[in-house]
């Protein structure tokens, strides 16, 4: 298909899927004749998987994610369904990235239809497809129409309630041969919920000493083949032998002044979250057990000087809660210290008992800013956890402003 074009649609329930070399979040809402949804309950997504007549499936890393339409369950008023997507990295657009929306019969999986956008660049979201009422009958549309400036900017379009004001909105991306009228954007939840499912890492050259990430589409790596090196956005799934790993696990968090004889005072830190990226607890210097002794501190160090580790973190991955399901790994310079007065800044997850190191993440850029989230620690579904190297640099000085900043990038 090619942007603006339609085809009818000769089964009741159809299956849309997007695909890309990175992980998507993809989403279904039910709109009404003047484009806006009834209510929140009409946008469709992870945290909501199920509404009348549309329902969305996670792939779970192996295939993507879906929205489902089963056309005779639609209710009365709601004249179409549109599916969007957008990289779930935060800021990633999609420059360099085809995603590939595939229409199926959802019965029998038959490929009624494939689309992919073409020449996209800076849009950070787009509404890919539609299936959309006409005079009785049911049709498919290729959209494509892209946003530069992600779901914040297109909530308001479909009228779904965000909990915070966002950016002003700006103009739809320009698309080659986009269509005349192009449907209003996808809204989302100015803190969605933590997303468990898995997805391939983004590919980037490792060290010869560390096993590299896949190629997009290969599957998820983890640690079979010995110590993993990570770079931004990468994810490893804790699974050896296959085997989830759920024993005790070190984070070491590293750093070095930047200059010669000035000490640099950082403080490590990990915030607990639930499944609603609710906040559950934060373990830091001033805290230095949380979960019932599950997660512990090392204590502070006030210099940064000497060789290994400054600070540890250490998680009983098998005696963290049901209710924590997602912890990120956060450095601060409570004495307005910026990163730029650092180097060498890492974290590396150390088998405790064996101590070996088993995933690591040297930070190789820096900003003016006195808070940055190293990596990220999610349950999946399975029960395995998946680490992810985060790399975002916030204005905050202590773990407390972290927690929103953090919760954002579960």
């Amino acid at each position: 298909m090619t942007p603006g074009s339609n085809i009818p649609l000769a089964v009741q329930r159809v299956t849309v899927d997007v695909t890309a070399p990175v992980r998507l979040d993809v989403s279904g809402l039910l709109l009404t004749a003047d484009g806006k949804v009834r209510s929140d309950d009409d946008f469709i997504f992870y945290n909501q998987p199920s509404g009348p007549g549309v329902t969305y499936t996670s792939g779970g890393g192996s295939a993507p994610d879906s929205i489902t339409v089963d056309t005779a369950a639609v209710p009365p008023g709601i004249e179409k369904i549109v599916v969007t997507a957008s990289p779930d990295a935060a800021g990633q657009s999609f420059q360099g990235i085809e995603p590939t929306a595939t229409i199926r019969g959802a019965d029998d999986g038959s490929v009624l239809a494939t689309f992919t956008p073409p020449q996209l660049g800076a849009e950070t979201a787009l509404v890919v497809m539609e299936v959309y009422l006409r005079n009785g009958a049911w049709k498919a549309r290729a959209v494509g129409q892209g946003y530069a400036n992600g779901l914040a900017g297109i909530a308001t379009d479909f009228g779904v309630s965000v909990e915070e004001p966002a950016a002003p909105a700006a103009a739809p991306a320009p698309a080659p041969q986009a269509p005349p009228a192009p449907p209003a954007g996808m809204p989302a939840p100015t803190t969605p919920p933590l997303d468990p499912r898995t997805a391939p890492p983004a590919p980037a050259a490792a060290p010869a000493a560390a096993a590299p990430a896949p190629a997009p589409g290969s599957g998820k790596i983890n640690l079979d083949k010995g110590r993993v090196s990570l770079q931004k956005n990468q994810t490893v799934s804790l699974v050896k032998g296959g085997k989830p790993l759920l024993a005790q696990v070190k984070m070491g968090l590293g750093w070095e002044p930047a200059y010669r004889g000035k000490d640099i005072d950082l403080d490590a830190s990990v915030i607990a979250y639930g499944p609603q990226r609710n906040h559950v607890d934060s373990c830091y210097f001033g805290k230095l057990s949380i979960v019932g002794g599950a997660i512990k501190h090392s204590g502070d160090n006030l210099t940064g000087e000497g060789g290994g580790d400054d600070e540890v973190i250490v998680v009983d991955l098998g005696r963290i809660p049901q209710e924590v399901t997602g912890l990120v790994f956060t450095v601060n310079s409570f004495t307005g210290q910026k990163f730029t007065e650092v180097a060498k800044a890492y974290c590396r997850l150390v088998d405790a008992a064996t101590d070996e190191e088993l995933v690591r993440f040297d930070l190789t850029n820096a900003e003016a800013q006195t808070g940055v989230m190293m990596a990220k620690l999610i349950k999946q579904f399975s029960g395995e956890w998946e680490m992810t190297a985060i790399g975002e640099f916030v204005k905050s000085r202590t773990v407390r402003g972290m927690v929103k900043p953090a919760a954002k990038a579960l």
